[in-house]
């Protein structure tokens, strides 16, 4: 099994800056896609950004198109989200996702961090 660890969140003022990282252990593979999600109170968990392992490609949400950028770092089994621009309606639990494909539909990763709570006030 993959076993996916998000750190970084925290509080911060509205137009500001945050960047989440996500670190992957156990069971690689050959290619695989990584992913964030968020799910505010009382809302449905929606895909935020996700990046291809091996080609590099990525698929960003229009909702944070141009403020928020996914991206690898050298380890290579380690994801980052650049918030940038922050507003209220971004407040969230983060949660990180793995899957052993690309792309990926929807929700259907095959692993899930626990989350991480990022808090923009106004």
């Amino acid at each position: 099994q993959v076993q996916l660890v998000e750190s970084g969140g925290g509080l911060v003022q509205a137009g500001g800056s945050l960047r989440l990282s996500c670190s992957a252990s156990g069971r690689t593979f050959s290619s695989y896609t990584m992913g964030w999600f968020r799910q505010a109170p009382g809302k449905e968990r929606e895909f935020v950004a996700a990046i291809s392992w091996t080609g590099g490609s990525t698929s960003v949400a229009d909702s944070v198109k141009g403020r928020f950028t996914i991206s690898r770092v050298s380890a290579k089994r380690t994801v980052d989200l650049q918030m940038n621009s922050l507003k209220p309606e971004d407040t969230a639990v983060y949660y990180c996702a793995a899957d052993p494909k690309w792309p990926v539909r929807g929700n259907e990763y095959d692993y899930w961090g626990q989350g991480t709570q990022v808090t923009v006030s106004s």
